[in-house]
């Protein structure tokens, strides 16, 4: 198990630089001058210059990728041309708000993906299988942003159960971030509880068509435990599979629905550095993402061994 978490963690290491060299050298390609962002329209050519240089704008591409590589080695990930202060600093201060968000997106589309999923496959052709597959549908047609604003207009406008926007960390008051997120969280879990539901069903029939199941349920067993015992340990491993690909999902969901309820993430943070060309803060983003989207994959891998002992990493 060592060996294969070494292993995989060095395989990583060339996957984290194609990731910084593609965006770094996608962000580059993006028309717009950093230096006129920063300031304002009545800017004269030299000042313009004079910004360039301290930004070091004006050097080769190549060699402003060499000290990018360079500082990334010594663990700076530079500089924020907006904000003044370092990009490391920046998302570490709003990363606390992203990961809250998509920890409990991801509590909720599990949980009601699978129960969703396994409701379908034990009622499988009844009006319940179709039912749910067609909420999952439904869930996976909806836009997220869309989806939001209905959201704020019927618990926060109308009904006042939920604040419209804003984010209380759980250290000030537990009732005040579950209130703050709750809305974000479904929001961004609606359209991968219909992934999560739609996959958990098929894998759940695949398996309930095996001759152990036939087995069990011979013996007289009731439907819901040869289910619960016998059905769904054994179609965790693509189940698993799924949910590892709906991590990456929301946390590339997050950057719209932190904008629409007015969290301060690390999601709204890029947005922000798109709209001013803190190219910085963008690069160093997608570093951090790329990042916990391989820890995931990861740790996704090392359950399938735990959920399945058929598994072999080595």
């Amino acid at each position: 198990m060592l060996r294969f978490v070494i292993r995989r963690l060095l395989i990583s290491v060339p996957v984290l630089v194609l990731v910084s060299l593609m965006s770094f050298g996608v962000i580059w390609l993006v028309p717009g001058d950093p230096a006129a962002v920063f300031l304002d329209a009545g800017a004269t050519p030299a000042q313009l210059a004079q910004v360039r240089h301290r930004l070091g704008l004006d050097q080769p591409f190549y060699e402003q990728m060499l000290a990018w590589y360079d500082r990334i080695l010594h663990g700076d990930l530079g500089q924020s041309i907006l904000l003044n202060r370092s990009v490391a600093a920046a998302i570490i201060e709003r990363l606390p708000v992203t990961l809250s968000l998509t920890a409990l997106a991801l509590f909720f589309a599990v949980l009601m993906g699978v129960v969703a999923g396994l409701l379908a496959a034990m009622r499988h052709r009844s009006w319940m299988d179709q039912s749910i597959m067609v909420l999952a549908l439904l869930g996976l047609s909806v836009p997220e942003f869309w989806l939001g604003l209905v959201l704020i207009f019927v618990f926060a406008v109308d009904l006042h159960w939920f604040p419209a926007g804003g984010f209380v960390p759980i250290t000030d008051s537990n009732v005040g971030w579950w209130q703050s997120l709750a809305m974000p969280a479904f929001t961004l879990a609606a359209v991968q509880m219909g992934f999560i539901a739609r996959m958990t069903r098929s894998a759940m029939l695949e398996v309930l068509q095996q001759d152990f199941i036939r087995t069990a349920d011979a013996k007289g067993l009731p439907w819901s435990v040869v289910v619960a015992r016998h059905g769904l340990p054994n179609s965790l491993v693509p189940i698993l599979t799924v949910i590892g690909i709906v991590t990456g999902g929301l946390l590339g969901g997050a950057v719209v629905i932190e904008q629409v309820f007015s969290l301060p993430g690390v999601g709204r943070l890029v947005i922000g550095a798109v709209l001013s060309r803190d190219f910085p803060v963008i690069q160093g983003a997608l570093l951090f993402v790329a990042l916990i989207y391989l820890m995931v994959n990861l740790v996704v891998d090392i359950l399938y061994a735990v959920v399945d002992p058929r598994v072999r990493l080595e």
